[in-house]
């Protein structure tokens, strides 16, 4: 599946988070279970709500407590993030795993960190274009949200054109596909020093 597909993906669920834009509310994934679009719809719900997550806790006003319990829903989502990143790597290299490779060229990030940044950049292009039509602010103010969304429309461009060439590139052999995991270490209770030291 290429970007044609996914970015639309992406911006249907952006636009469904916003219908009650809310941190607490949900959709049922629409799609079915085990397969490529529904770790998308997943991944992209993810990110938007950890997106407005990461926007509250940065109030100045906000309770000390408050802040605390929107950090650990930050570091769950995180993690859950890593995670699907992880299902959707799963998905393409079974889908190229069996193709020969002509060449021992590997790439810089796995295709689930490509479609990771995709994303986060229909979320960016999301929110930009709201800047962008505010009335309440300068036309010095829109003007350069007008300028920022243009590079990063063209930025989507670029990141969409560079994910379908390594598919291709995977599906003819010059390139390999090879996932390593993040293995982050600091929801881990036997590597995170914090934790294990806890419970002793």
């Amino acid at each position: 599946m290429k970007s044609q597909f996914i970015n639309p993906i992406f911006t249907d669920v952006i636009n469904l988070y916003h219908l009650t834009d809310s941190i607490d509310s949900g959709f049922a994934n629409p799609y079915e279970l085990n397969t490529l679009k529904n770790l998308l719809f997943e991944k992209c719900w993810i990110d938007t709500v950890q997106w407005h997550l990461e926007d509250i806790i940065r109030k100045p006003d906000l309770d000390p407590k408050k802040g605390l319990e929107i950090k650990h829903r930050i570091d769950t989502s995180n993690q859950n993030r890593t995670d699907i990143v992880e299902k959707i790597d799963d998905y393409y290299f079974h889908k190229y795993k069996d193709i020969k490779s002509k060449e021992n060229r590997i790439n810089t990030e796995s295709p689930g960190w490509v479609v990771d940044r995709m994303s986060i950049l229909c979320l960016k292009i999301y929110h930009m274009k709201e800047q962008a039509l505010r009335k309440d602010v300068t036309t010095i103010h829109l003007k350069n949200c007008e300028e920022k969304l243009s590079v990063l429309l063209e930025q989507q461009l670029d990141l969409s054109g560079a994910f379908d060439e390594l598919l291709d590139d995977y599906e003819n052999g010059f390139k390999k596909m090879k996932v390593y995991r993040q293995m982050k270490m600091y929801n881990d209770t036997s590597l995170n020093p914090e934790l294990y030291r806890k419970k002793k």
